[in-house]
């Protein structure tokens, strides 16, 4: 790895974190250093929308099968597949951890630990006839879309906000289209939410700032 790097960065984050960013810049320590601020940047960028997304998701499928089943916690007659009743079982256990001697769990608990994955997972293939077609169709409100598209959109959406908050690249994507991709899913869910993004949130400054943080122009921002 190059000497240049500062070694507080070397030390802190690691050369196997490093590497790629070295890689993208062609061995350049100084542009990778700034690669990688400015990949913090986008990144953080991303975190309220995505927060926006994911919450709004499971809400709203919250809500659709609350009504189809009956009782908030639908999970419990839900025919969900034994890997979609692990993730139940660990959502329970981690809202019980949660909540402690305080109080009993509530189903408003339970939908706040289960995972973006998880609710992505009930629009697959395997949940067309119990979920898909009763209930969660209607909660993609104007939606051109089939429920493949739709599974697959928010599947890569759930990839990449993982990469997000795992602190892992995310500069060699292509950021505008995922920001689009979000953009449109969460417009079928809940559009004034979706309408509301682009005036609050920092994505397309952050986009805008990529060459010039990294050419050492502008300073980055977390």
């Amino acid at each position: 790895m190059d000497a240049e790097l500062p070694q507080w960065m070397r030390r802190a984050l690691s050369e196997p974190r490093l590497a790629p960013y070295l890689r993208c810049s062609r061995a350049d320590a100084a542009q990778a250093e700034r690669l990688y601020y400015w990949n913090l940047e986008v990144a953080a960028a991303f975190y309220g929308p995505l927060h926006f997304l994911e919450v709004s998701l499971r809400n709203v499928f919250h809500r659709a099968l609350t009504a189809k089943f009956g009782r908030p916690d639908w999970w419990e007659a839900a025919p969900l597949t034994p890997h979609s009743e692990r993730q139940v079982r660990k959502a329970a256990e981690y809202a019980v951890a949660n909540v402690g001697s305080r109080r009993l769990v509530v189903p408003d608990d339970m939908v706040a630990e289960l995972t973006f994955g998880f609710w992505v997972s009930l629009i697959s293939r395997r949940y067309d006839r119990h979920l898909w077609v009763p209930a969660l169709h209607a909660a993609f409100r104007d939606c051109p879309e089939t429920r493949r598209d739709l599974h697959d959109g928010l599947l890569s959406l759930v990839l990449f906000r993982n990469r997000i908050m795992h602190h892992e690249p995310v500069h060699t994507r292509d950021l505008a289209a995922d920001y689009a991709k979000l953009c449109r899913m969460l417009g079928y869910l809940e559009p004034e939410a979706a309408g509301l993004l682009p005036q609050m949130d920092r994505v397309a400054e952050a986009l805008s700032r990529r060459g010039d943080v990294c050419a050492g122009l502008l300073a980055p921002r977390l």
